[in-house]
């Protein structure tokens, strides 16, 4: 896949993806477009994606299906949400006849729950299944590529918009599930490479393993701060942390504020934007 700019992807979309902070949009063939979103997409975000989202509704384009990776979302924005109840429901006509059907591949736990029960109250202007994983999404929607390639299609855009390297992204995703007890020995396992080699990749690229497990660590954290009630003893488990104090002092760390705050912002804006409704 190639980045293009919006009036290049216009022209000729096939092959190509556009991309902002936290958003990908492709036209992988004719018969497949998607997105690929990640972190805390934005209002301002959801606008630009609406920019090219309303490329796959005109010709060159052609009736298509089309997938959303939304597997590493960190924040459900309601004011996002909101953007895209609004575009479903302004081209309802025009995506009922460009658009055969839609998977979603949601991101774990409340925010992945958030975005599946969207989908049971929007318009709806196709079918619409949600799937935990990649592989099971493109199966169902035979588009004619194989559902591993598929699964590769999304792990390469998104490692090329963000400029992350596939092993990386892979080893993120591995860390998230397995946070406790695991060693970089166990990753490369995981990854089918050998130690040496991911210390390679991960130099390549700039980082470590120490310091992707605490990124990691930490990712995972905000997502329980913000998205449950669990106490931040729990939490420090739940993340591999041996302590309360060594949990706050690597989330101080790491994100500049100790978790106690971070969790009373993150509801505050939670329930700032669901008032804006």
């Amino acid at each position: 896949m190639q980045r293009a700019t919006l009036e290049q992807f216009a022209e000729a979309p096939v092959g190509r993806y556009v991309a902002g902070p936290n958003v990908a949009h492709f036209c992988a063939t004719p018969r497949l477009w998607g997105f690929v979103c990640w972190g805390r997409p934005s209002i301002a975000d959801a606008r630009e994606l609406g920019r090219s989202l309303v490329l796959e509704l005109a010709p060159p384009a052609e009736p298509h299906v089309s997938i959303i990776d939304a597997r590493r979302l960190d924040f459900a924005d309601p004011l996002v949400f909101r953007a895209g109840e609004a575009y479903l429901n302004h081209h309802a006509a025009e995506l009922s006849k460009w658009v055969r059907k839609l998977a979603v591949v949601r991101s774990p736990g409340v925010v992945g729950a958030v975005m599946a029960g969207a989908y049971t109250v929007v318009t709806r202007p196709y079918p619409v299944e949600v799937f935990e994983a990649a592989e099971p999404a493109f199966e169902w929607l035979a588009c004619g590529m194989a559902p591993v390639a598929g699964a590769q299609l999304l792990e390469a855009i998104y490692g090329d918009a963000t400029g992350m390297p596939h092993d990386i992204a892979t080893l993120r995703a591995v860390l998230e599930a397995q946070l406790d007890g695991i060693t970089i020995a166990r990753a490369a396992k995981k990854l089918g490479v050998s130690q040496r080699s991911l210390q390679r990749k991960l130099a390549d690229a700039g980082t470590t393993f120490k310091h992707e497990l605490a990124e990691a660590r930490i990712r995972v954290a905000k997502r329980l701060l913000a998205e449950s009630d669990t106490s931040l003893t729990e939490i420090a488990f739940e993340v591999g942390c041996t302590s309360l104090q060594s949990f706050s002092a690597l989330f101080r760390r790491y994100s500049g504020e100790p978790p106690s705050t971070f969790r009373e912002r993150a509801r505050a804006s939670a329930v700032s934007g669901s008032t804006t409704r």
